[in-house]
């Protein structure tokens, strides 16, 4: 489904702070399964996600979907690739203090101009979907950290995408929540979407749902 050849991130390409955060990776990343990249921080595995989920171009190399290469292509269509295929979550969520749930959840779709109503109806369901359906109308500010994990998980999942990307998805939650979350993966892999998430959380990369482990170091796979 997605294919890394020999793809590297430099930046300051040709200055003396030259740095090579990702260094001739070549992956294959499956449909409908569960991939975790692992390693220390620094070790790359941020920069290679945010580059799968077409956040950011590879200084050389080539990243596929589906066949289609990816690198090449305008910032506009890498922009309707961005909100069609891949939802995203980040360690601190970035959820937008200020607005309800309801609005926080509904925020991606409004750039592909959804009727309103359904829009609406589509994001409650997603919410009661995730034992949240209560807490619509809250500020976001007001929820726990797991809450707010779940209200980031919807609004990954609003404009209904391929692949969910999740970087560091438990570095903020205990144990107990961290089983939550690896439980919610479980159910999302069988509703059939495919999820990468980044971590060094053994209670991640050890959990039974996940289908393969991919260890960075320096910049490159040392185990997959």
């Amino acid at each position: 489904m997605i294919r890394l050849n020999e793809v590297s991130k430099v930046f300051n390409q040709g200055q003396p702070n030259e740095f090579c955060a990702v260094d001739r990776v070549s992956l294959e990343i499956w449909a409908n399964q569960v991939t975790v990249l692992r390693g220390p921080s620094g070790s790359g595995k941020t920069t290679l996600l945010s580059m799968i989920g077409c956040l950011s171009r590879p200084s050389s190399g080539r990243i596929l979907l589906h066949g289609r290469n990816l690198s090449g292509l305008p910032e506009r269509f890498l922009t309707g690739i961005r909100r069609e295929t891949f939802g995203f979550t980040f360690q601190r969520f970035n959820l937008i203090q200020g607005l309800s749930v309801l609005d926080n959840v509904m925020l991606p779709a409004y750039p592909l101009a959804p009727d309103h109503g359904a829009l609406v109806a589509k994001a409650r369901t997603l919410l009661a979907q995730f034992g949240i359906g209560t807490k619509a109308a809250s500020p976001v500010e007001w929820l726990s950290g797991g809450e707010a994990q779940r209200v980031a998980i919807c609004r990954a999942l609003i404009n209904d995408p391929e692949v969910l990307i999740a970087d560091e998805p438990t570095a903020n939650l205990d144990s107990h929540l961290t089983r939550e979350f690896m439980a919610l993966v479980a159910g999302l892999k069988a509703a059939g979407r495919t999820l990468i998430l980044t971590s060094h959380d053994p209670e991640v990369f050890e959990a039974q749902g996940v289908d393969r482990v991919v260890t960075l170091r320096d910049g490159t796979i040392q185990e997959a």
